[in-house]
Parts: C-alpha cells; sequence; structure tokens
C-alpha cells in the first residue's frame, strides 16, 4: 500500500489573445478496487472559467470548463492523495478462461468496448503474424504474457520520435515509442488475438527508493489491462504489473478516449505548453 500526493499543473502561454475557449480536464485519479482518492481540487487560472463535472462514457471523471473572456494564458493544477493498494493475483488454470470461452458470444457481447481495433490501437498484419505465431498453442494468460516478453524484446522507450497522433503500427515501424506507444502496441496485439483490453492514463512515482515525504519530478503514464476472466494489468514501459506507485485516472479504447486536457479556442496564434508533474510519497 501507498499513498501518493500528486500535483499536475499544465501551463499555456498563448502568442496572441484567446477570445474564448471551451475545455476538458482529465487530470483527477478515480476511485476503484484498487484505489482511493481521499482528496482532490483542481484549479484553473484565470479564475473566471465557467465550471461543471459529470463521469464520462467511460467512467473518467471530466471537468469541463469554458472561458469567454480574453486570456493570454491558461492554467490548470490538478491536486490530489490517492492511496492505492494494487494486488495482483497470480493466475491459475481455474482462474484463465479457454479460447473457446473467450471468444464466445457472451463474451464479445460483454466486452464489446474493449475488442474492436481503433486507428490508434491497429497494429498492421506484420505484428498480427508475429503475435499469432509467438501465441500459437498457448491459453490467453500465457498468450499475453508472451507478447509482453515479445515486445520487450522488440520495442524500445525512446522519447521525441512519436507524438500523441502515433498509431501502434506507426510506432512498430520506428521499434521506439514512449509510454503511450507502447501500450497502443500491447492493446493492438492483445486485441488482435481476441483479448479484451483497454487503455488505462494516469500517473506514476518513478523513484522507489525515495524518502517518505520526498517531492519528485513525476510522470503523467500509461499502461495496459487486459481480460482473461478477470482484469489484470501490464506496464509495457516497466515491463510489470502496475503497482502502489502507479495512480490510474481514467480508462478507455485508447488515449483518445482519455486526454489529460483538451480543447478549442478562438484566437491564440500557437502557444508555449509547459507541464509538470510533482508526486510526494507520505505513506
Amino acid at each position: 500500500m501507498s499513498r501518493l500526493r500528486i500535483e499536475h499543473t499544465t501551463r499555456y502561454e498563448y502568442h496572441k489573445r484567446v477570445t474564448l475557449s471551451y475545455n476538458e480536464a482529465r487530470m483527477t485519479p478515480v476511485t476503484d478496487p484498487q484505489q482511493v482518492v481521499l482528496e482532490s481540487v483542481l484549479k484553473i487560472s484565470p479564475s473566471f472559467a465557467a465550471v461543471s463535472s459529470y463521469r464520462d462514457y467511460w467512467g473518467s471523471r471530466v471537468t469541463a470548463f469554458d472561458m469567454q473572456a480574453p486570456h493570454e494564458r491558461l492554467e490548470v493544477t490538478a491536486a490530489s492523495t490517492v492511496e492505492v493498494y494494487r494486488a495482483e493475483r497470480v493466475a491459475n488454470d481455474d482462474d484463465v478462461l479457454s479460447w473457446a470461452e473467450l471468444r464466445s458470444p457472451k463474451t464479445a457481447e460483454a466486452f464489446s468496448d474493449w475488442l474492436p481495433q481503433t486507428p490508434l490501437s491497429t497494429p498492421g498484419s506484420d505484428v498480427e503474424s508475429l503475435v499469432r505465431e509467438a501465441t500459437a498453442g498457448l491459453d490467453p494468460n500465457r498468450a499475453a504474457m508472451t507478447v509482453f516478453e515479445w515486445m520487450r524484446s522488440e520495442m524500445e522507450y525512446v522519447k521525441g520520435i512519436t507524438g500523441v497522433h502515433t498509431s501502434a503500427a506507426e510506432a512498430w515501424l520506428e521499434r521506439k515509442g514512449v509510454c503511450q506507444d507502447l501500450a497502443h502496441v500491447g492493446i493492438g496485439a492483445l486485441r488482435s488475438l481476441g483479448i479484451p483490453t483497454r487503455y488505462v492514463s494516469g500517473y506514476i512515482h518513478p523513484k522507489a527508493d525515495a524518502d517518505m515525504g520526498q517531492m519528485v519530478a513525476g510522470q503523467s503514464h500509461a499502461w495496459l489491462e487486459w481480460w482473461d476472466g478477470e482484469w489484470r494489468s501490464w506496464d509495457p514501459t516497466n515491463h510489470k504489473p502496475a503497482g502502489d506507485l502507479h495512480a490510474s485516472v481514467a480508462r478507455g479504447r485508447d488515449y483518445r478516449d482519455v486526454p489529460p486536457l483538451k480543447g478549442i479556442l478562438s484566437g491564440g496564434g500557437g502557444s508555449v505548453l509547459d507541464v509538470r508533474v510533482e508526486i510526494t510519497q507520505l505513506v
């Protein structure tokens, strides 16, 4: 178990004045079976924004706000304290469904959101062929773990090669990418086998050996969850299940369902973006 204090600030400095903007923020962690949000607050500057909140189709906490007065900057800060207690159960033969059960009409209907590929998750015929060959004769759980081991040998975490609109197929061609790209490749590979898989956005405390109470530069992060009779997690960047230093914010089919901040605006003429995440482990 861990208790994490997370502060995430996104700031835009516009080149020209913005006359109005409409925005959505998904920067607040959710309470789920593996974590509890003890407190959270989201602040917007300038302070004249009209703010509302709701849960979207995927269960994410969304803060919607529009700014209908001229402004030259936008700053959004989400501060939360989350208690995390993740425990990945080791799968045994009684837990894992067979391929016939996984591919049944009942399962297909129950997990219809998590089986179809999306433009960002479609990995391409090369990956689909390699994955089928590598997992032949394995049950769904062993197949998933084989995919992750295959990814570890084939994909490299490298910044600056890809962007938020990069697809799994494009990242695979480079054999490089960041956490978002690795998650998309893993999701696409598992879905191509018929395994329900979803994208998870959140935060990770990057220094397990940091002193309690020490604030560190944290990271927005992405990993995946797949279902073979129960939901299990995997962090392709760190080659292990999500743990007590992962705090989840949103789940969706891919990144486009869960961007931390998005909007439309009139004016601006471009902007300078600054993002800062600070995480403190309290317990």
